[in-house]
């Protein structure tokens, strides 16, 4: 027989009131941009997972996925034990049309930048 996991909706802001400035403060920390662009291309990530990519400790990453979820740039879901964070996409380009393909853009030329200078 197969368990069936409940899945379990967190606070998200209403998308009339999210601000263009509310989410550039949000992805101002390197950090948080990274996760932006680790999110933008792939599916729903977990915290671990982003933690274990960006490398930071778990309990700093849980940190900058709910600042980046109270903007309104991500969304998150328990399911079981375990959140899901993967961008607002779509919703964010009907209200903000070109705002996550450029902050994407921002954070690709951004890591480049950081991995060269590592790698100098």
């Amino acid at each position: 027989m197969e368990e069936k996991i409940m899945a379990t909706q967190l606070h998200h802001p209403d998308l009339n009131g999210i601000s263009v400035v509310g989410m550039l403060r949000a992805v101002a920390d390197p950090v948080r941009l990274r996760v932006v662009e680790l999110l933008r291309d792939g599916p729903e990530r977990t915290c671990s997972w982003l933690a274990e990519e960006v490398q930071i400790p778990l309990p700093t990453m849980s940190h900058h996925l709910k600042t980046l979820r109270e903007a309104g740039v991500t969304l998150s879901r328990k399911e079981g034990t375990t959140r899901w964070t993967g961008l607002r996409t779509e919703e964010l380009e009907a209200h903000f049309p070109g705002f996550v393909e450029q902050l994407v853009q921002l954070a690709r030329a951004e890591h480049k930048r950081e991995t060269q200078q590592r790698e100098g």
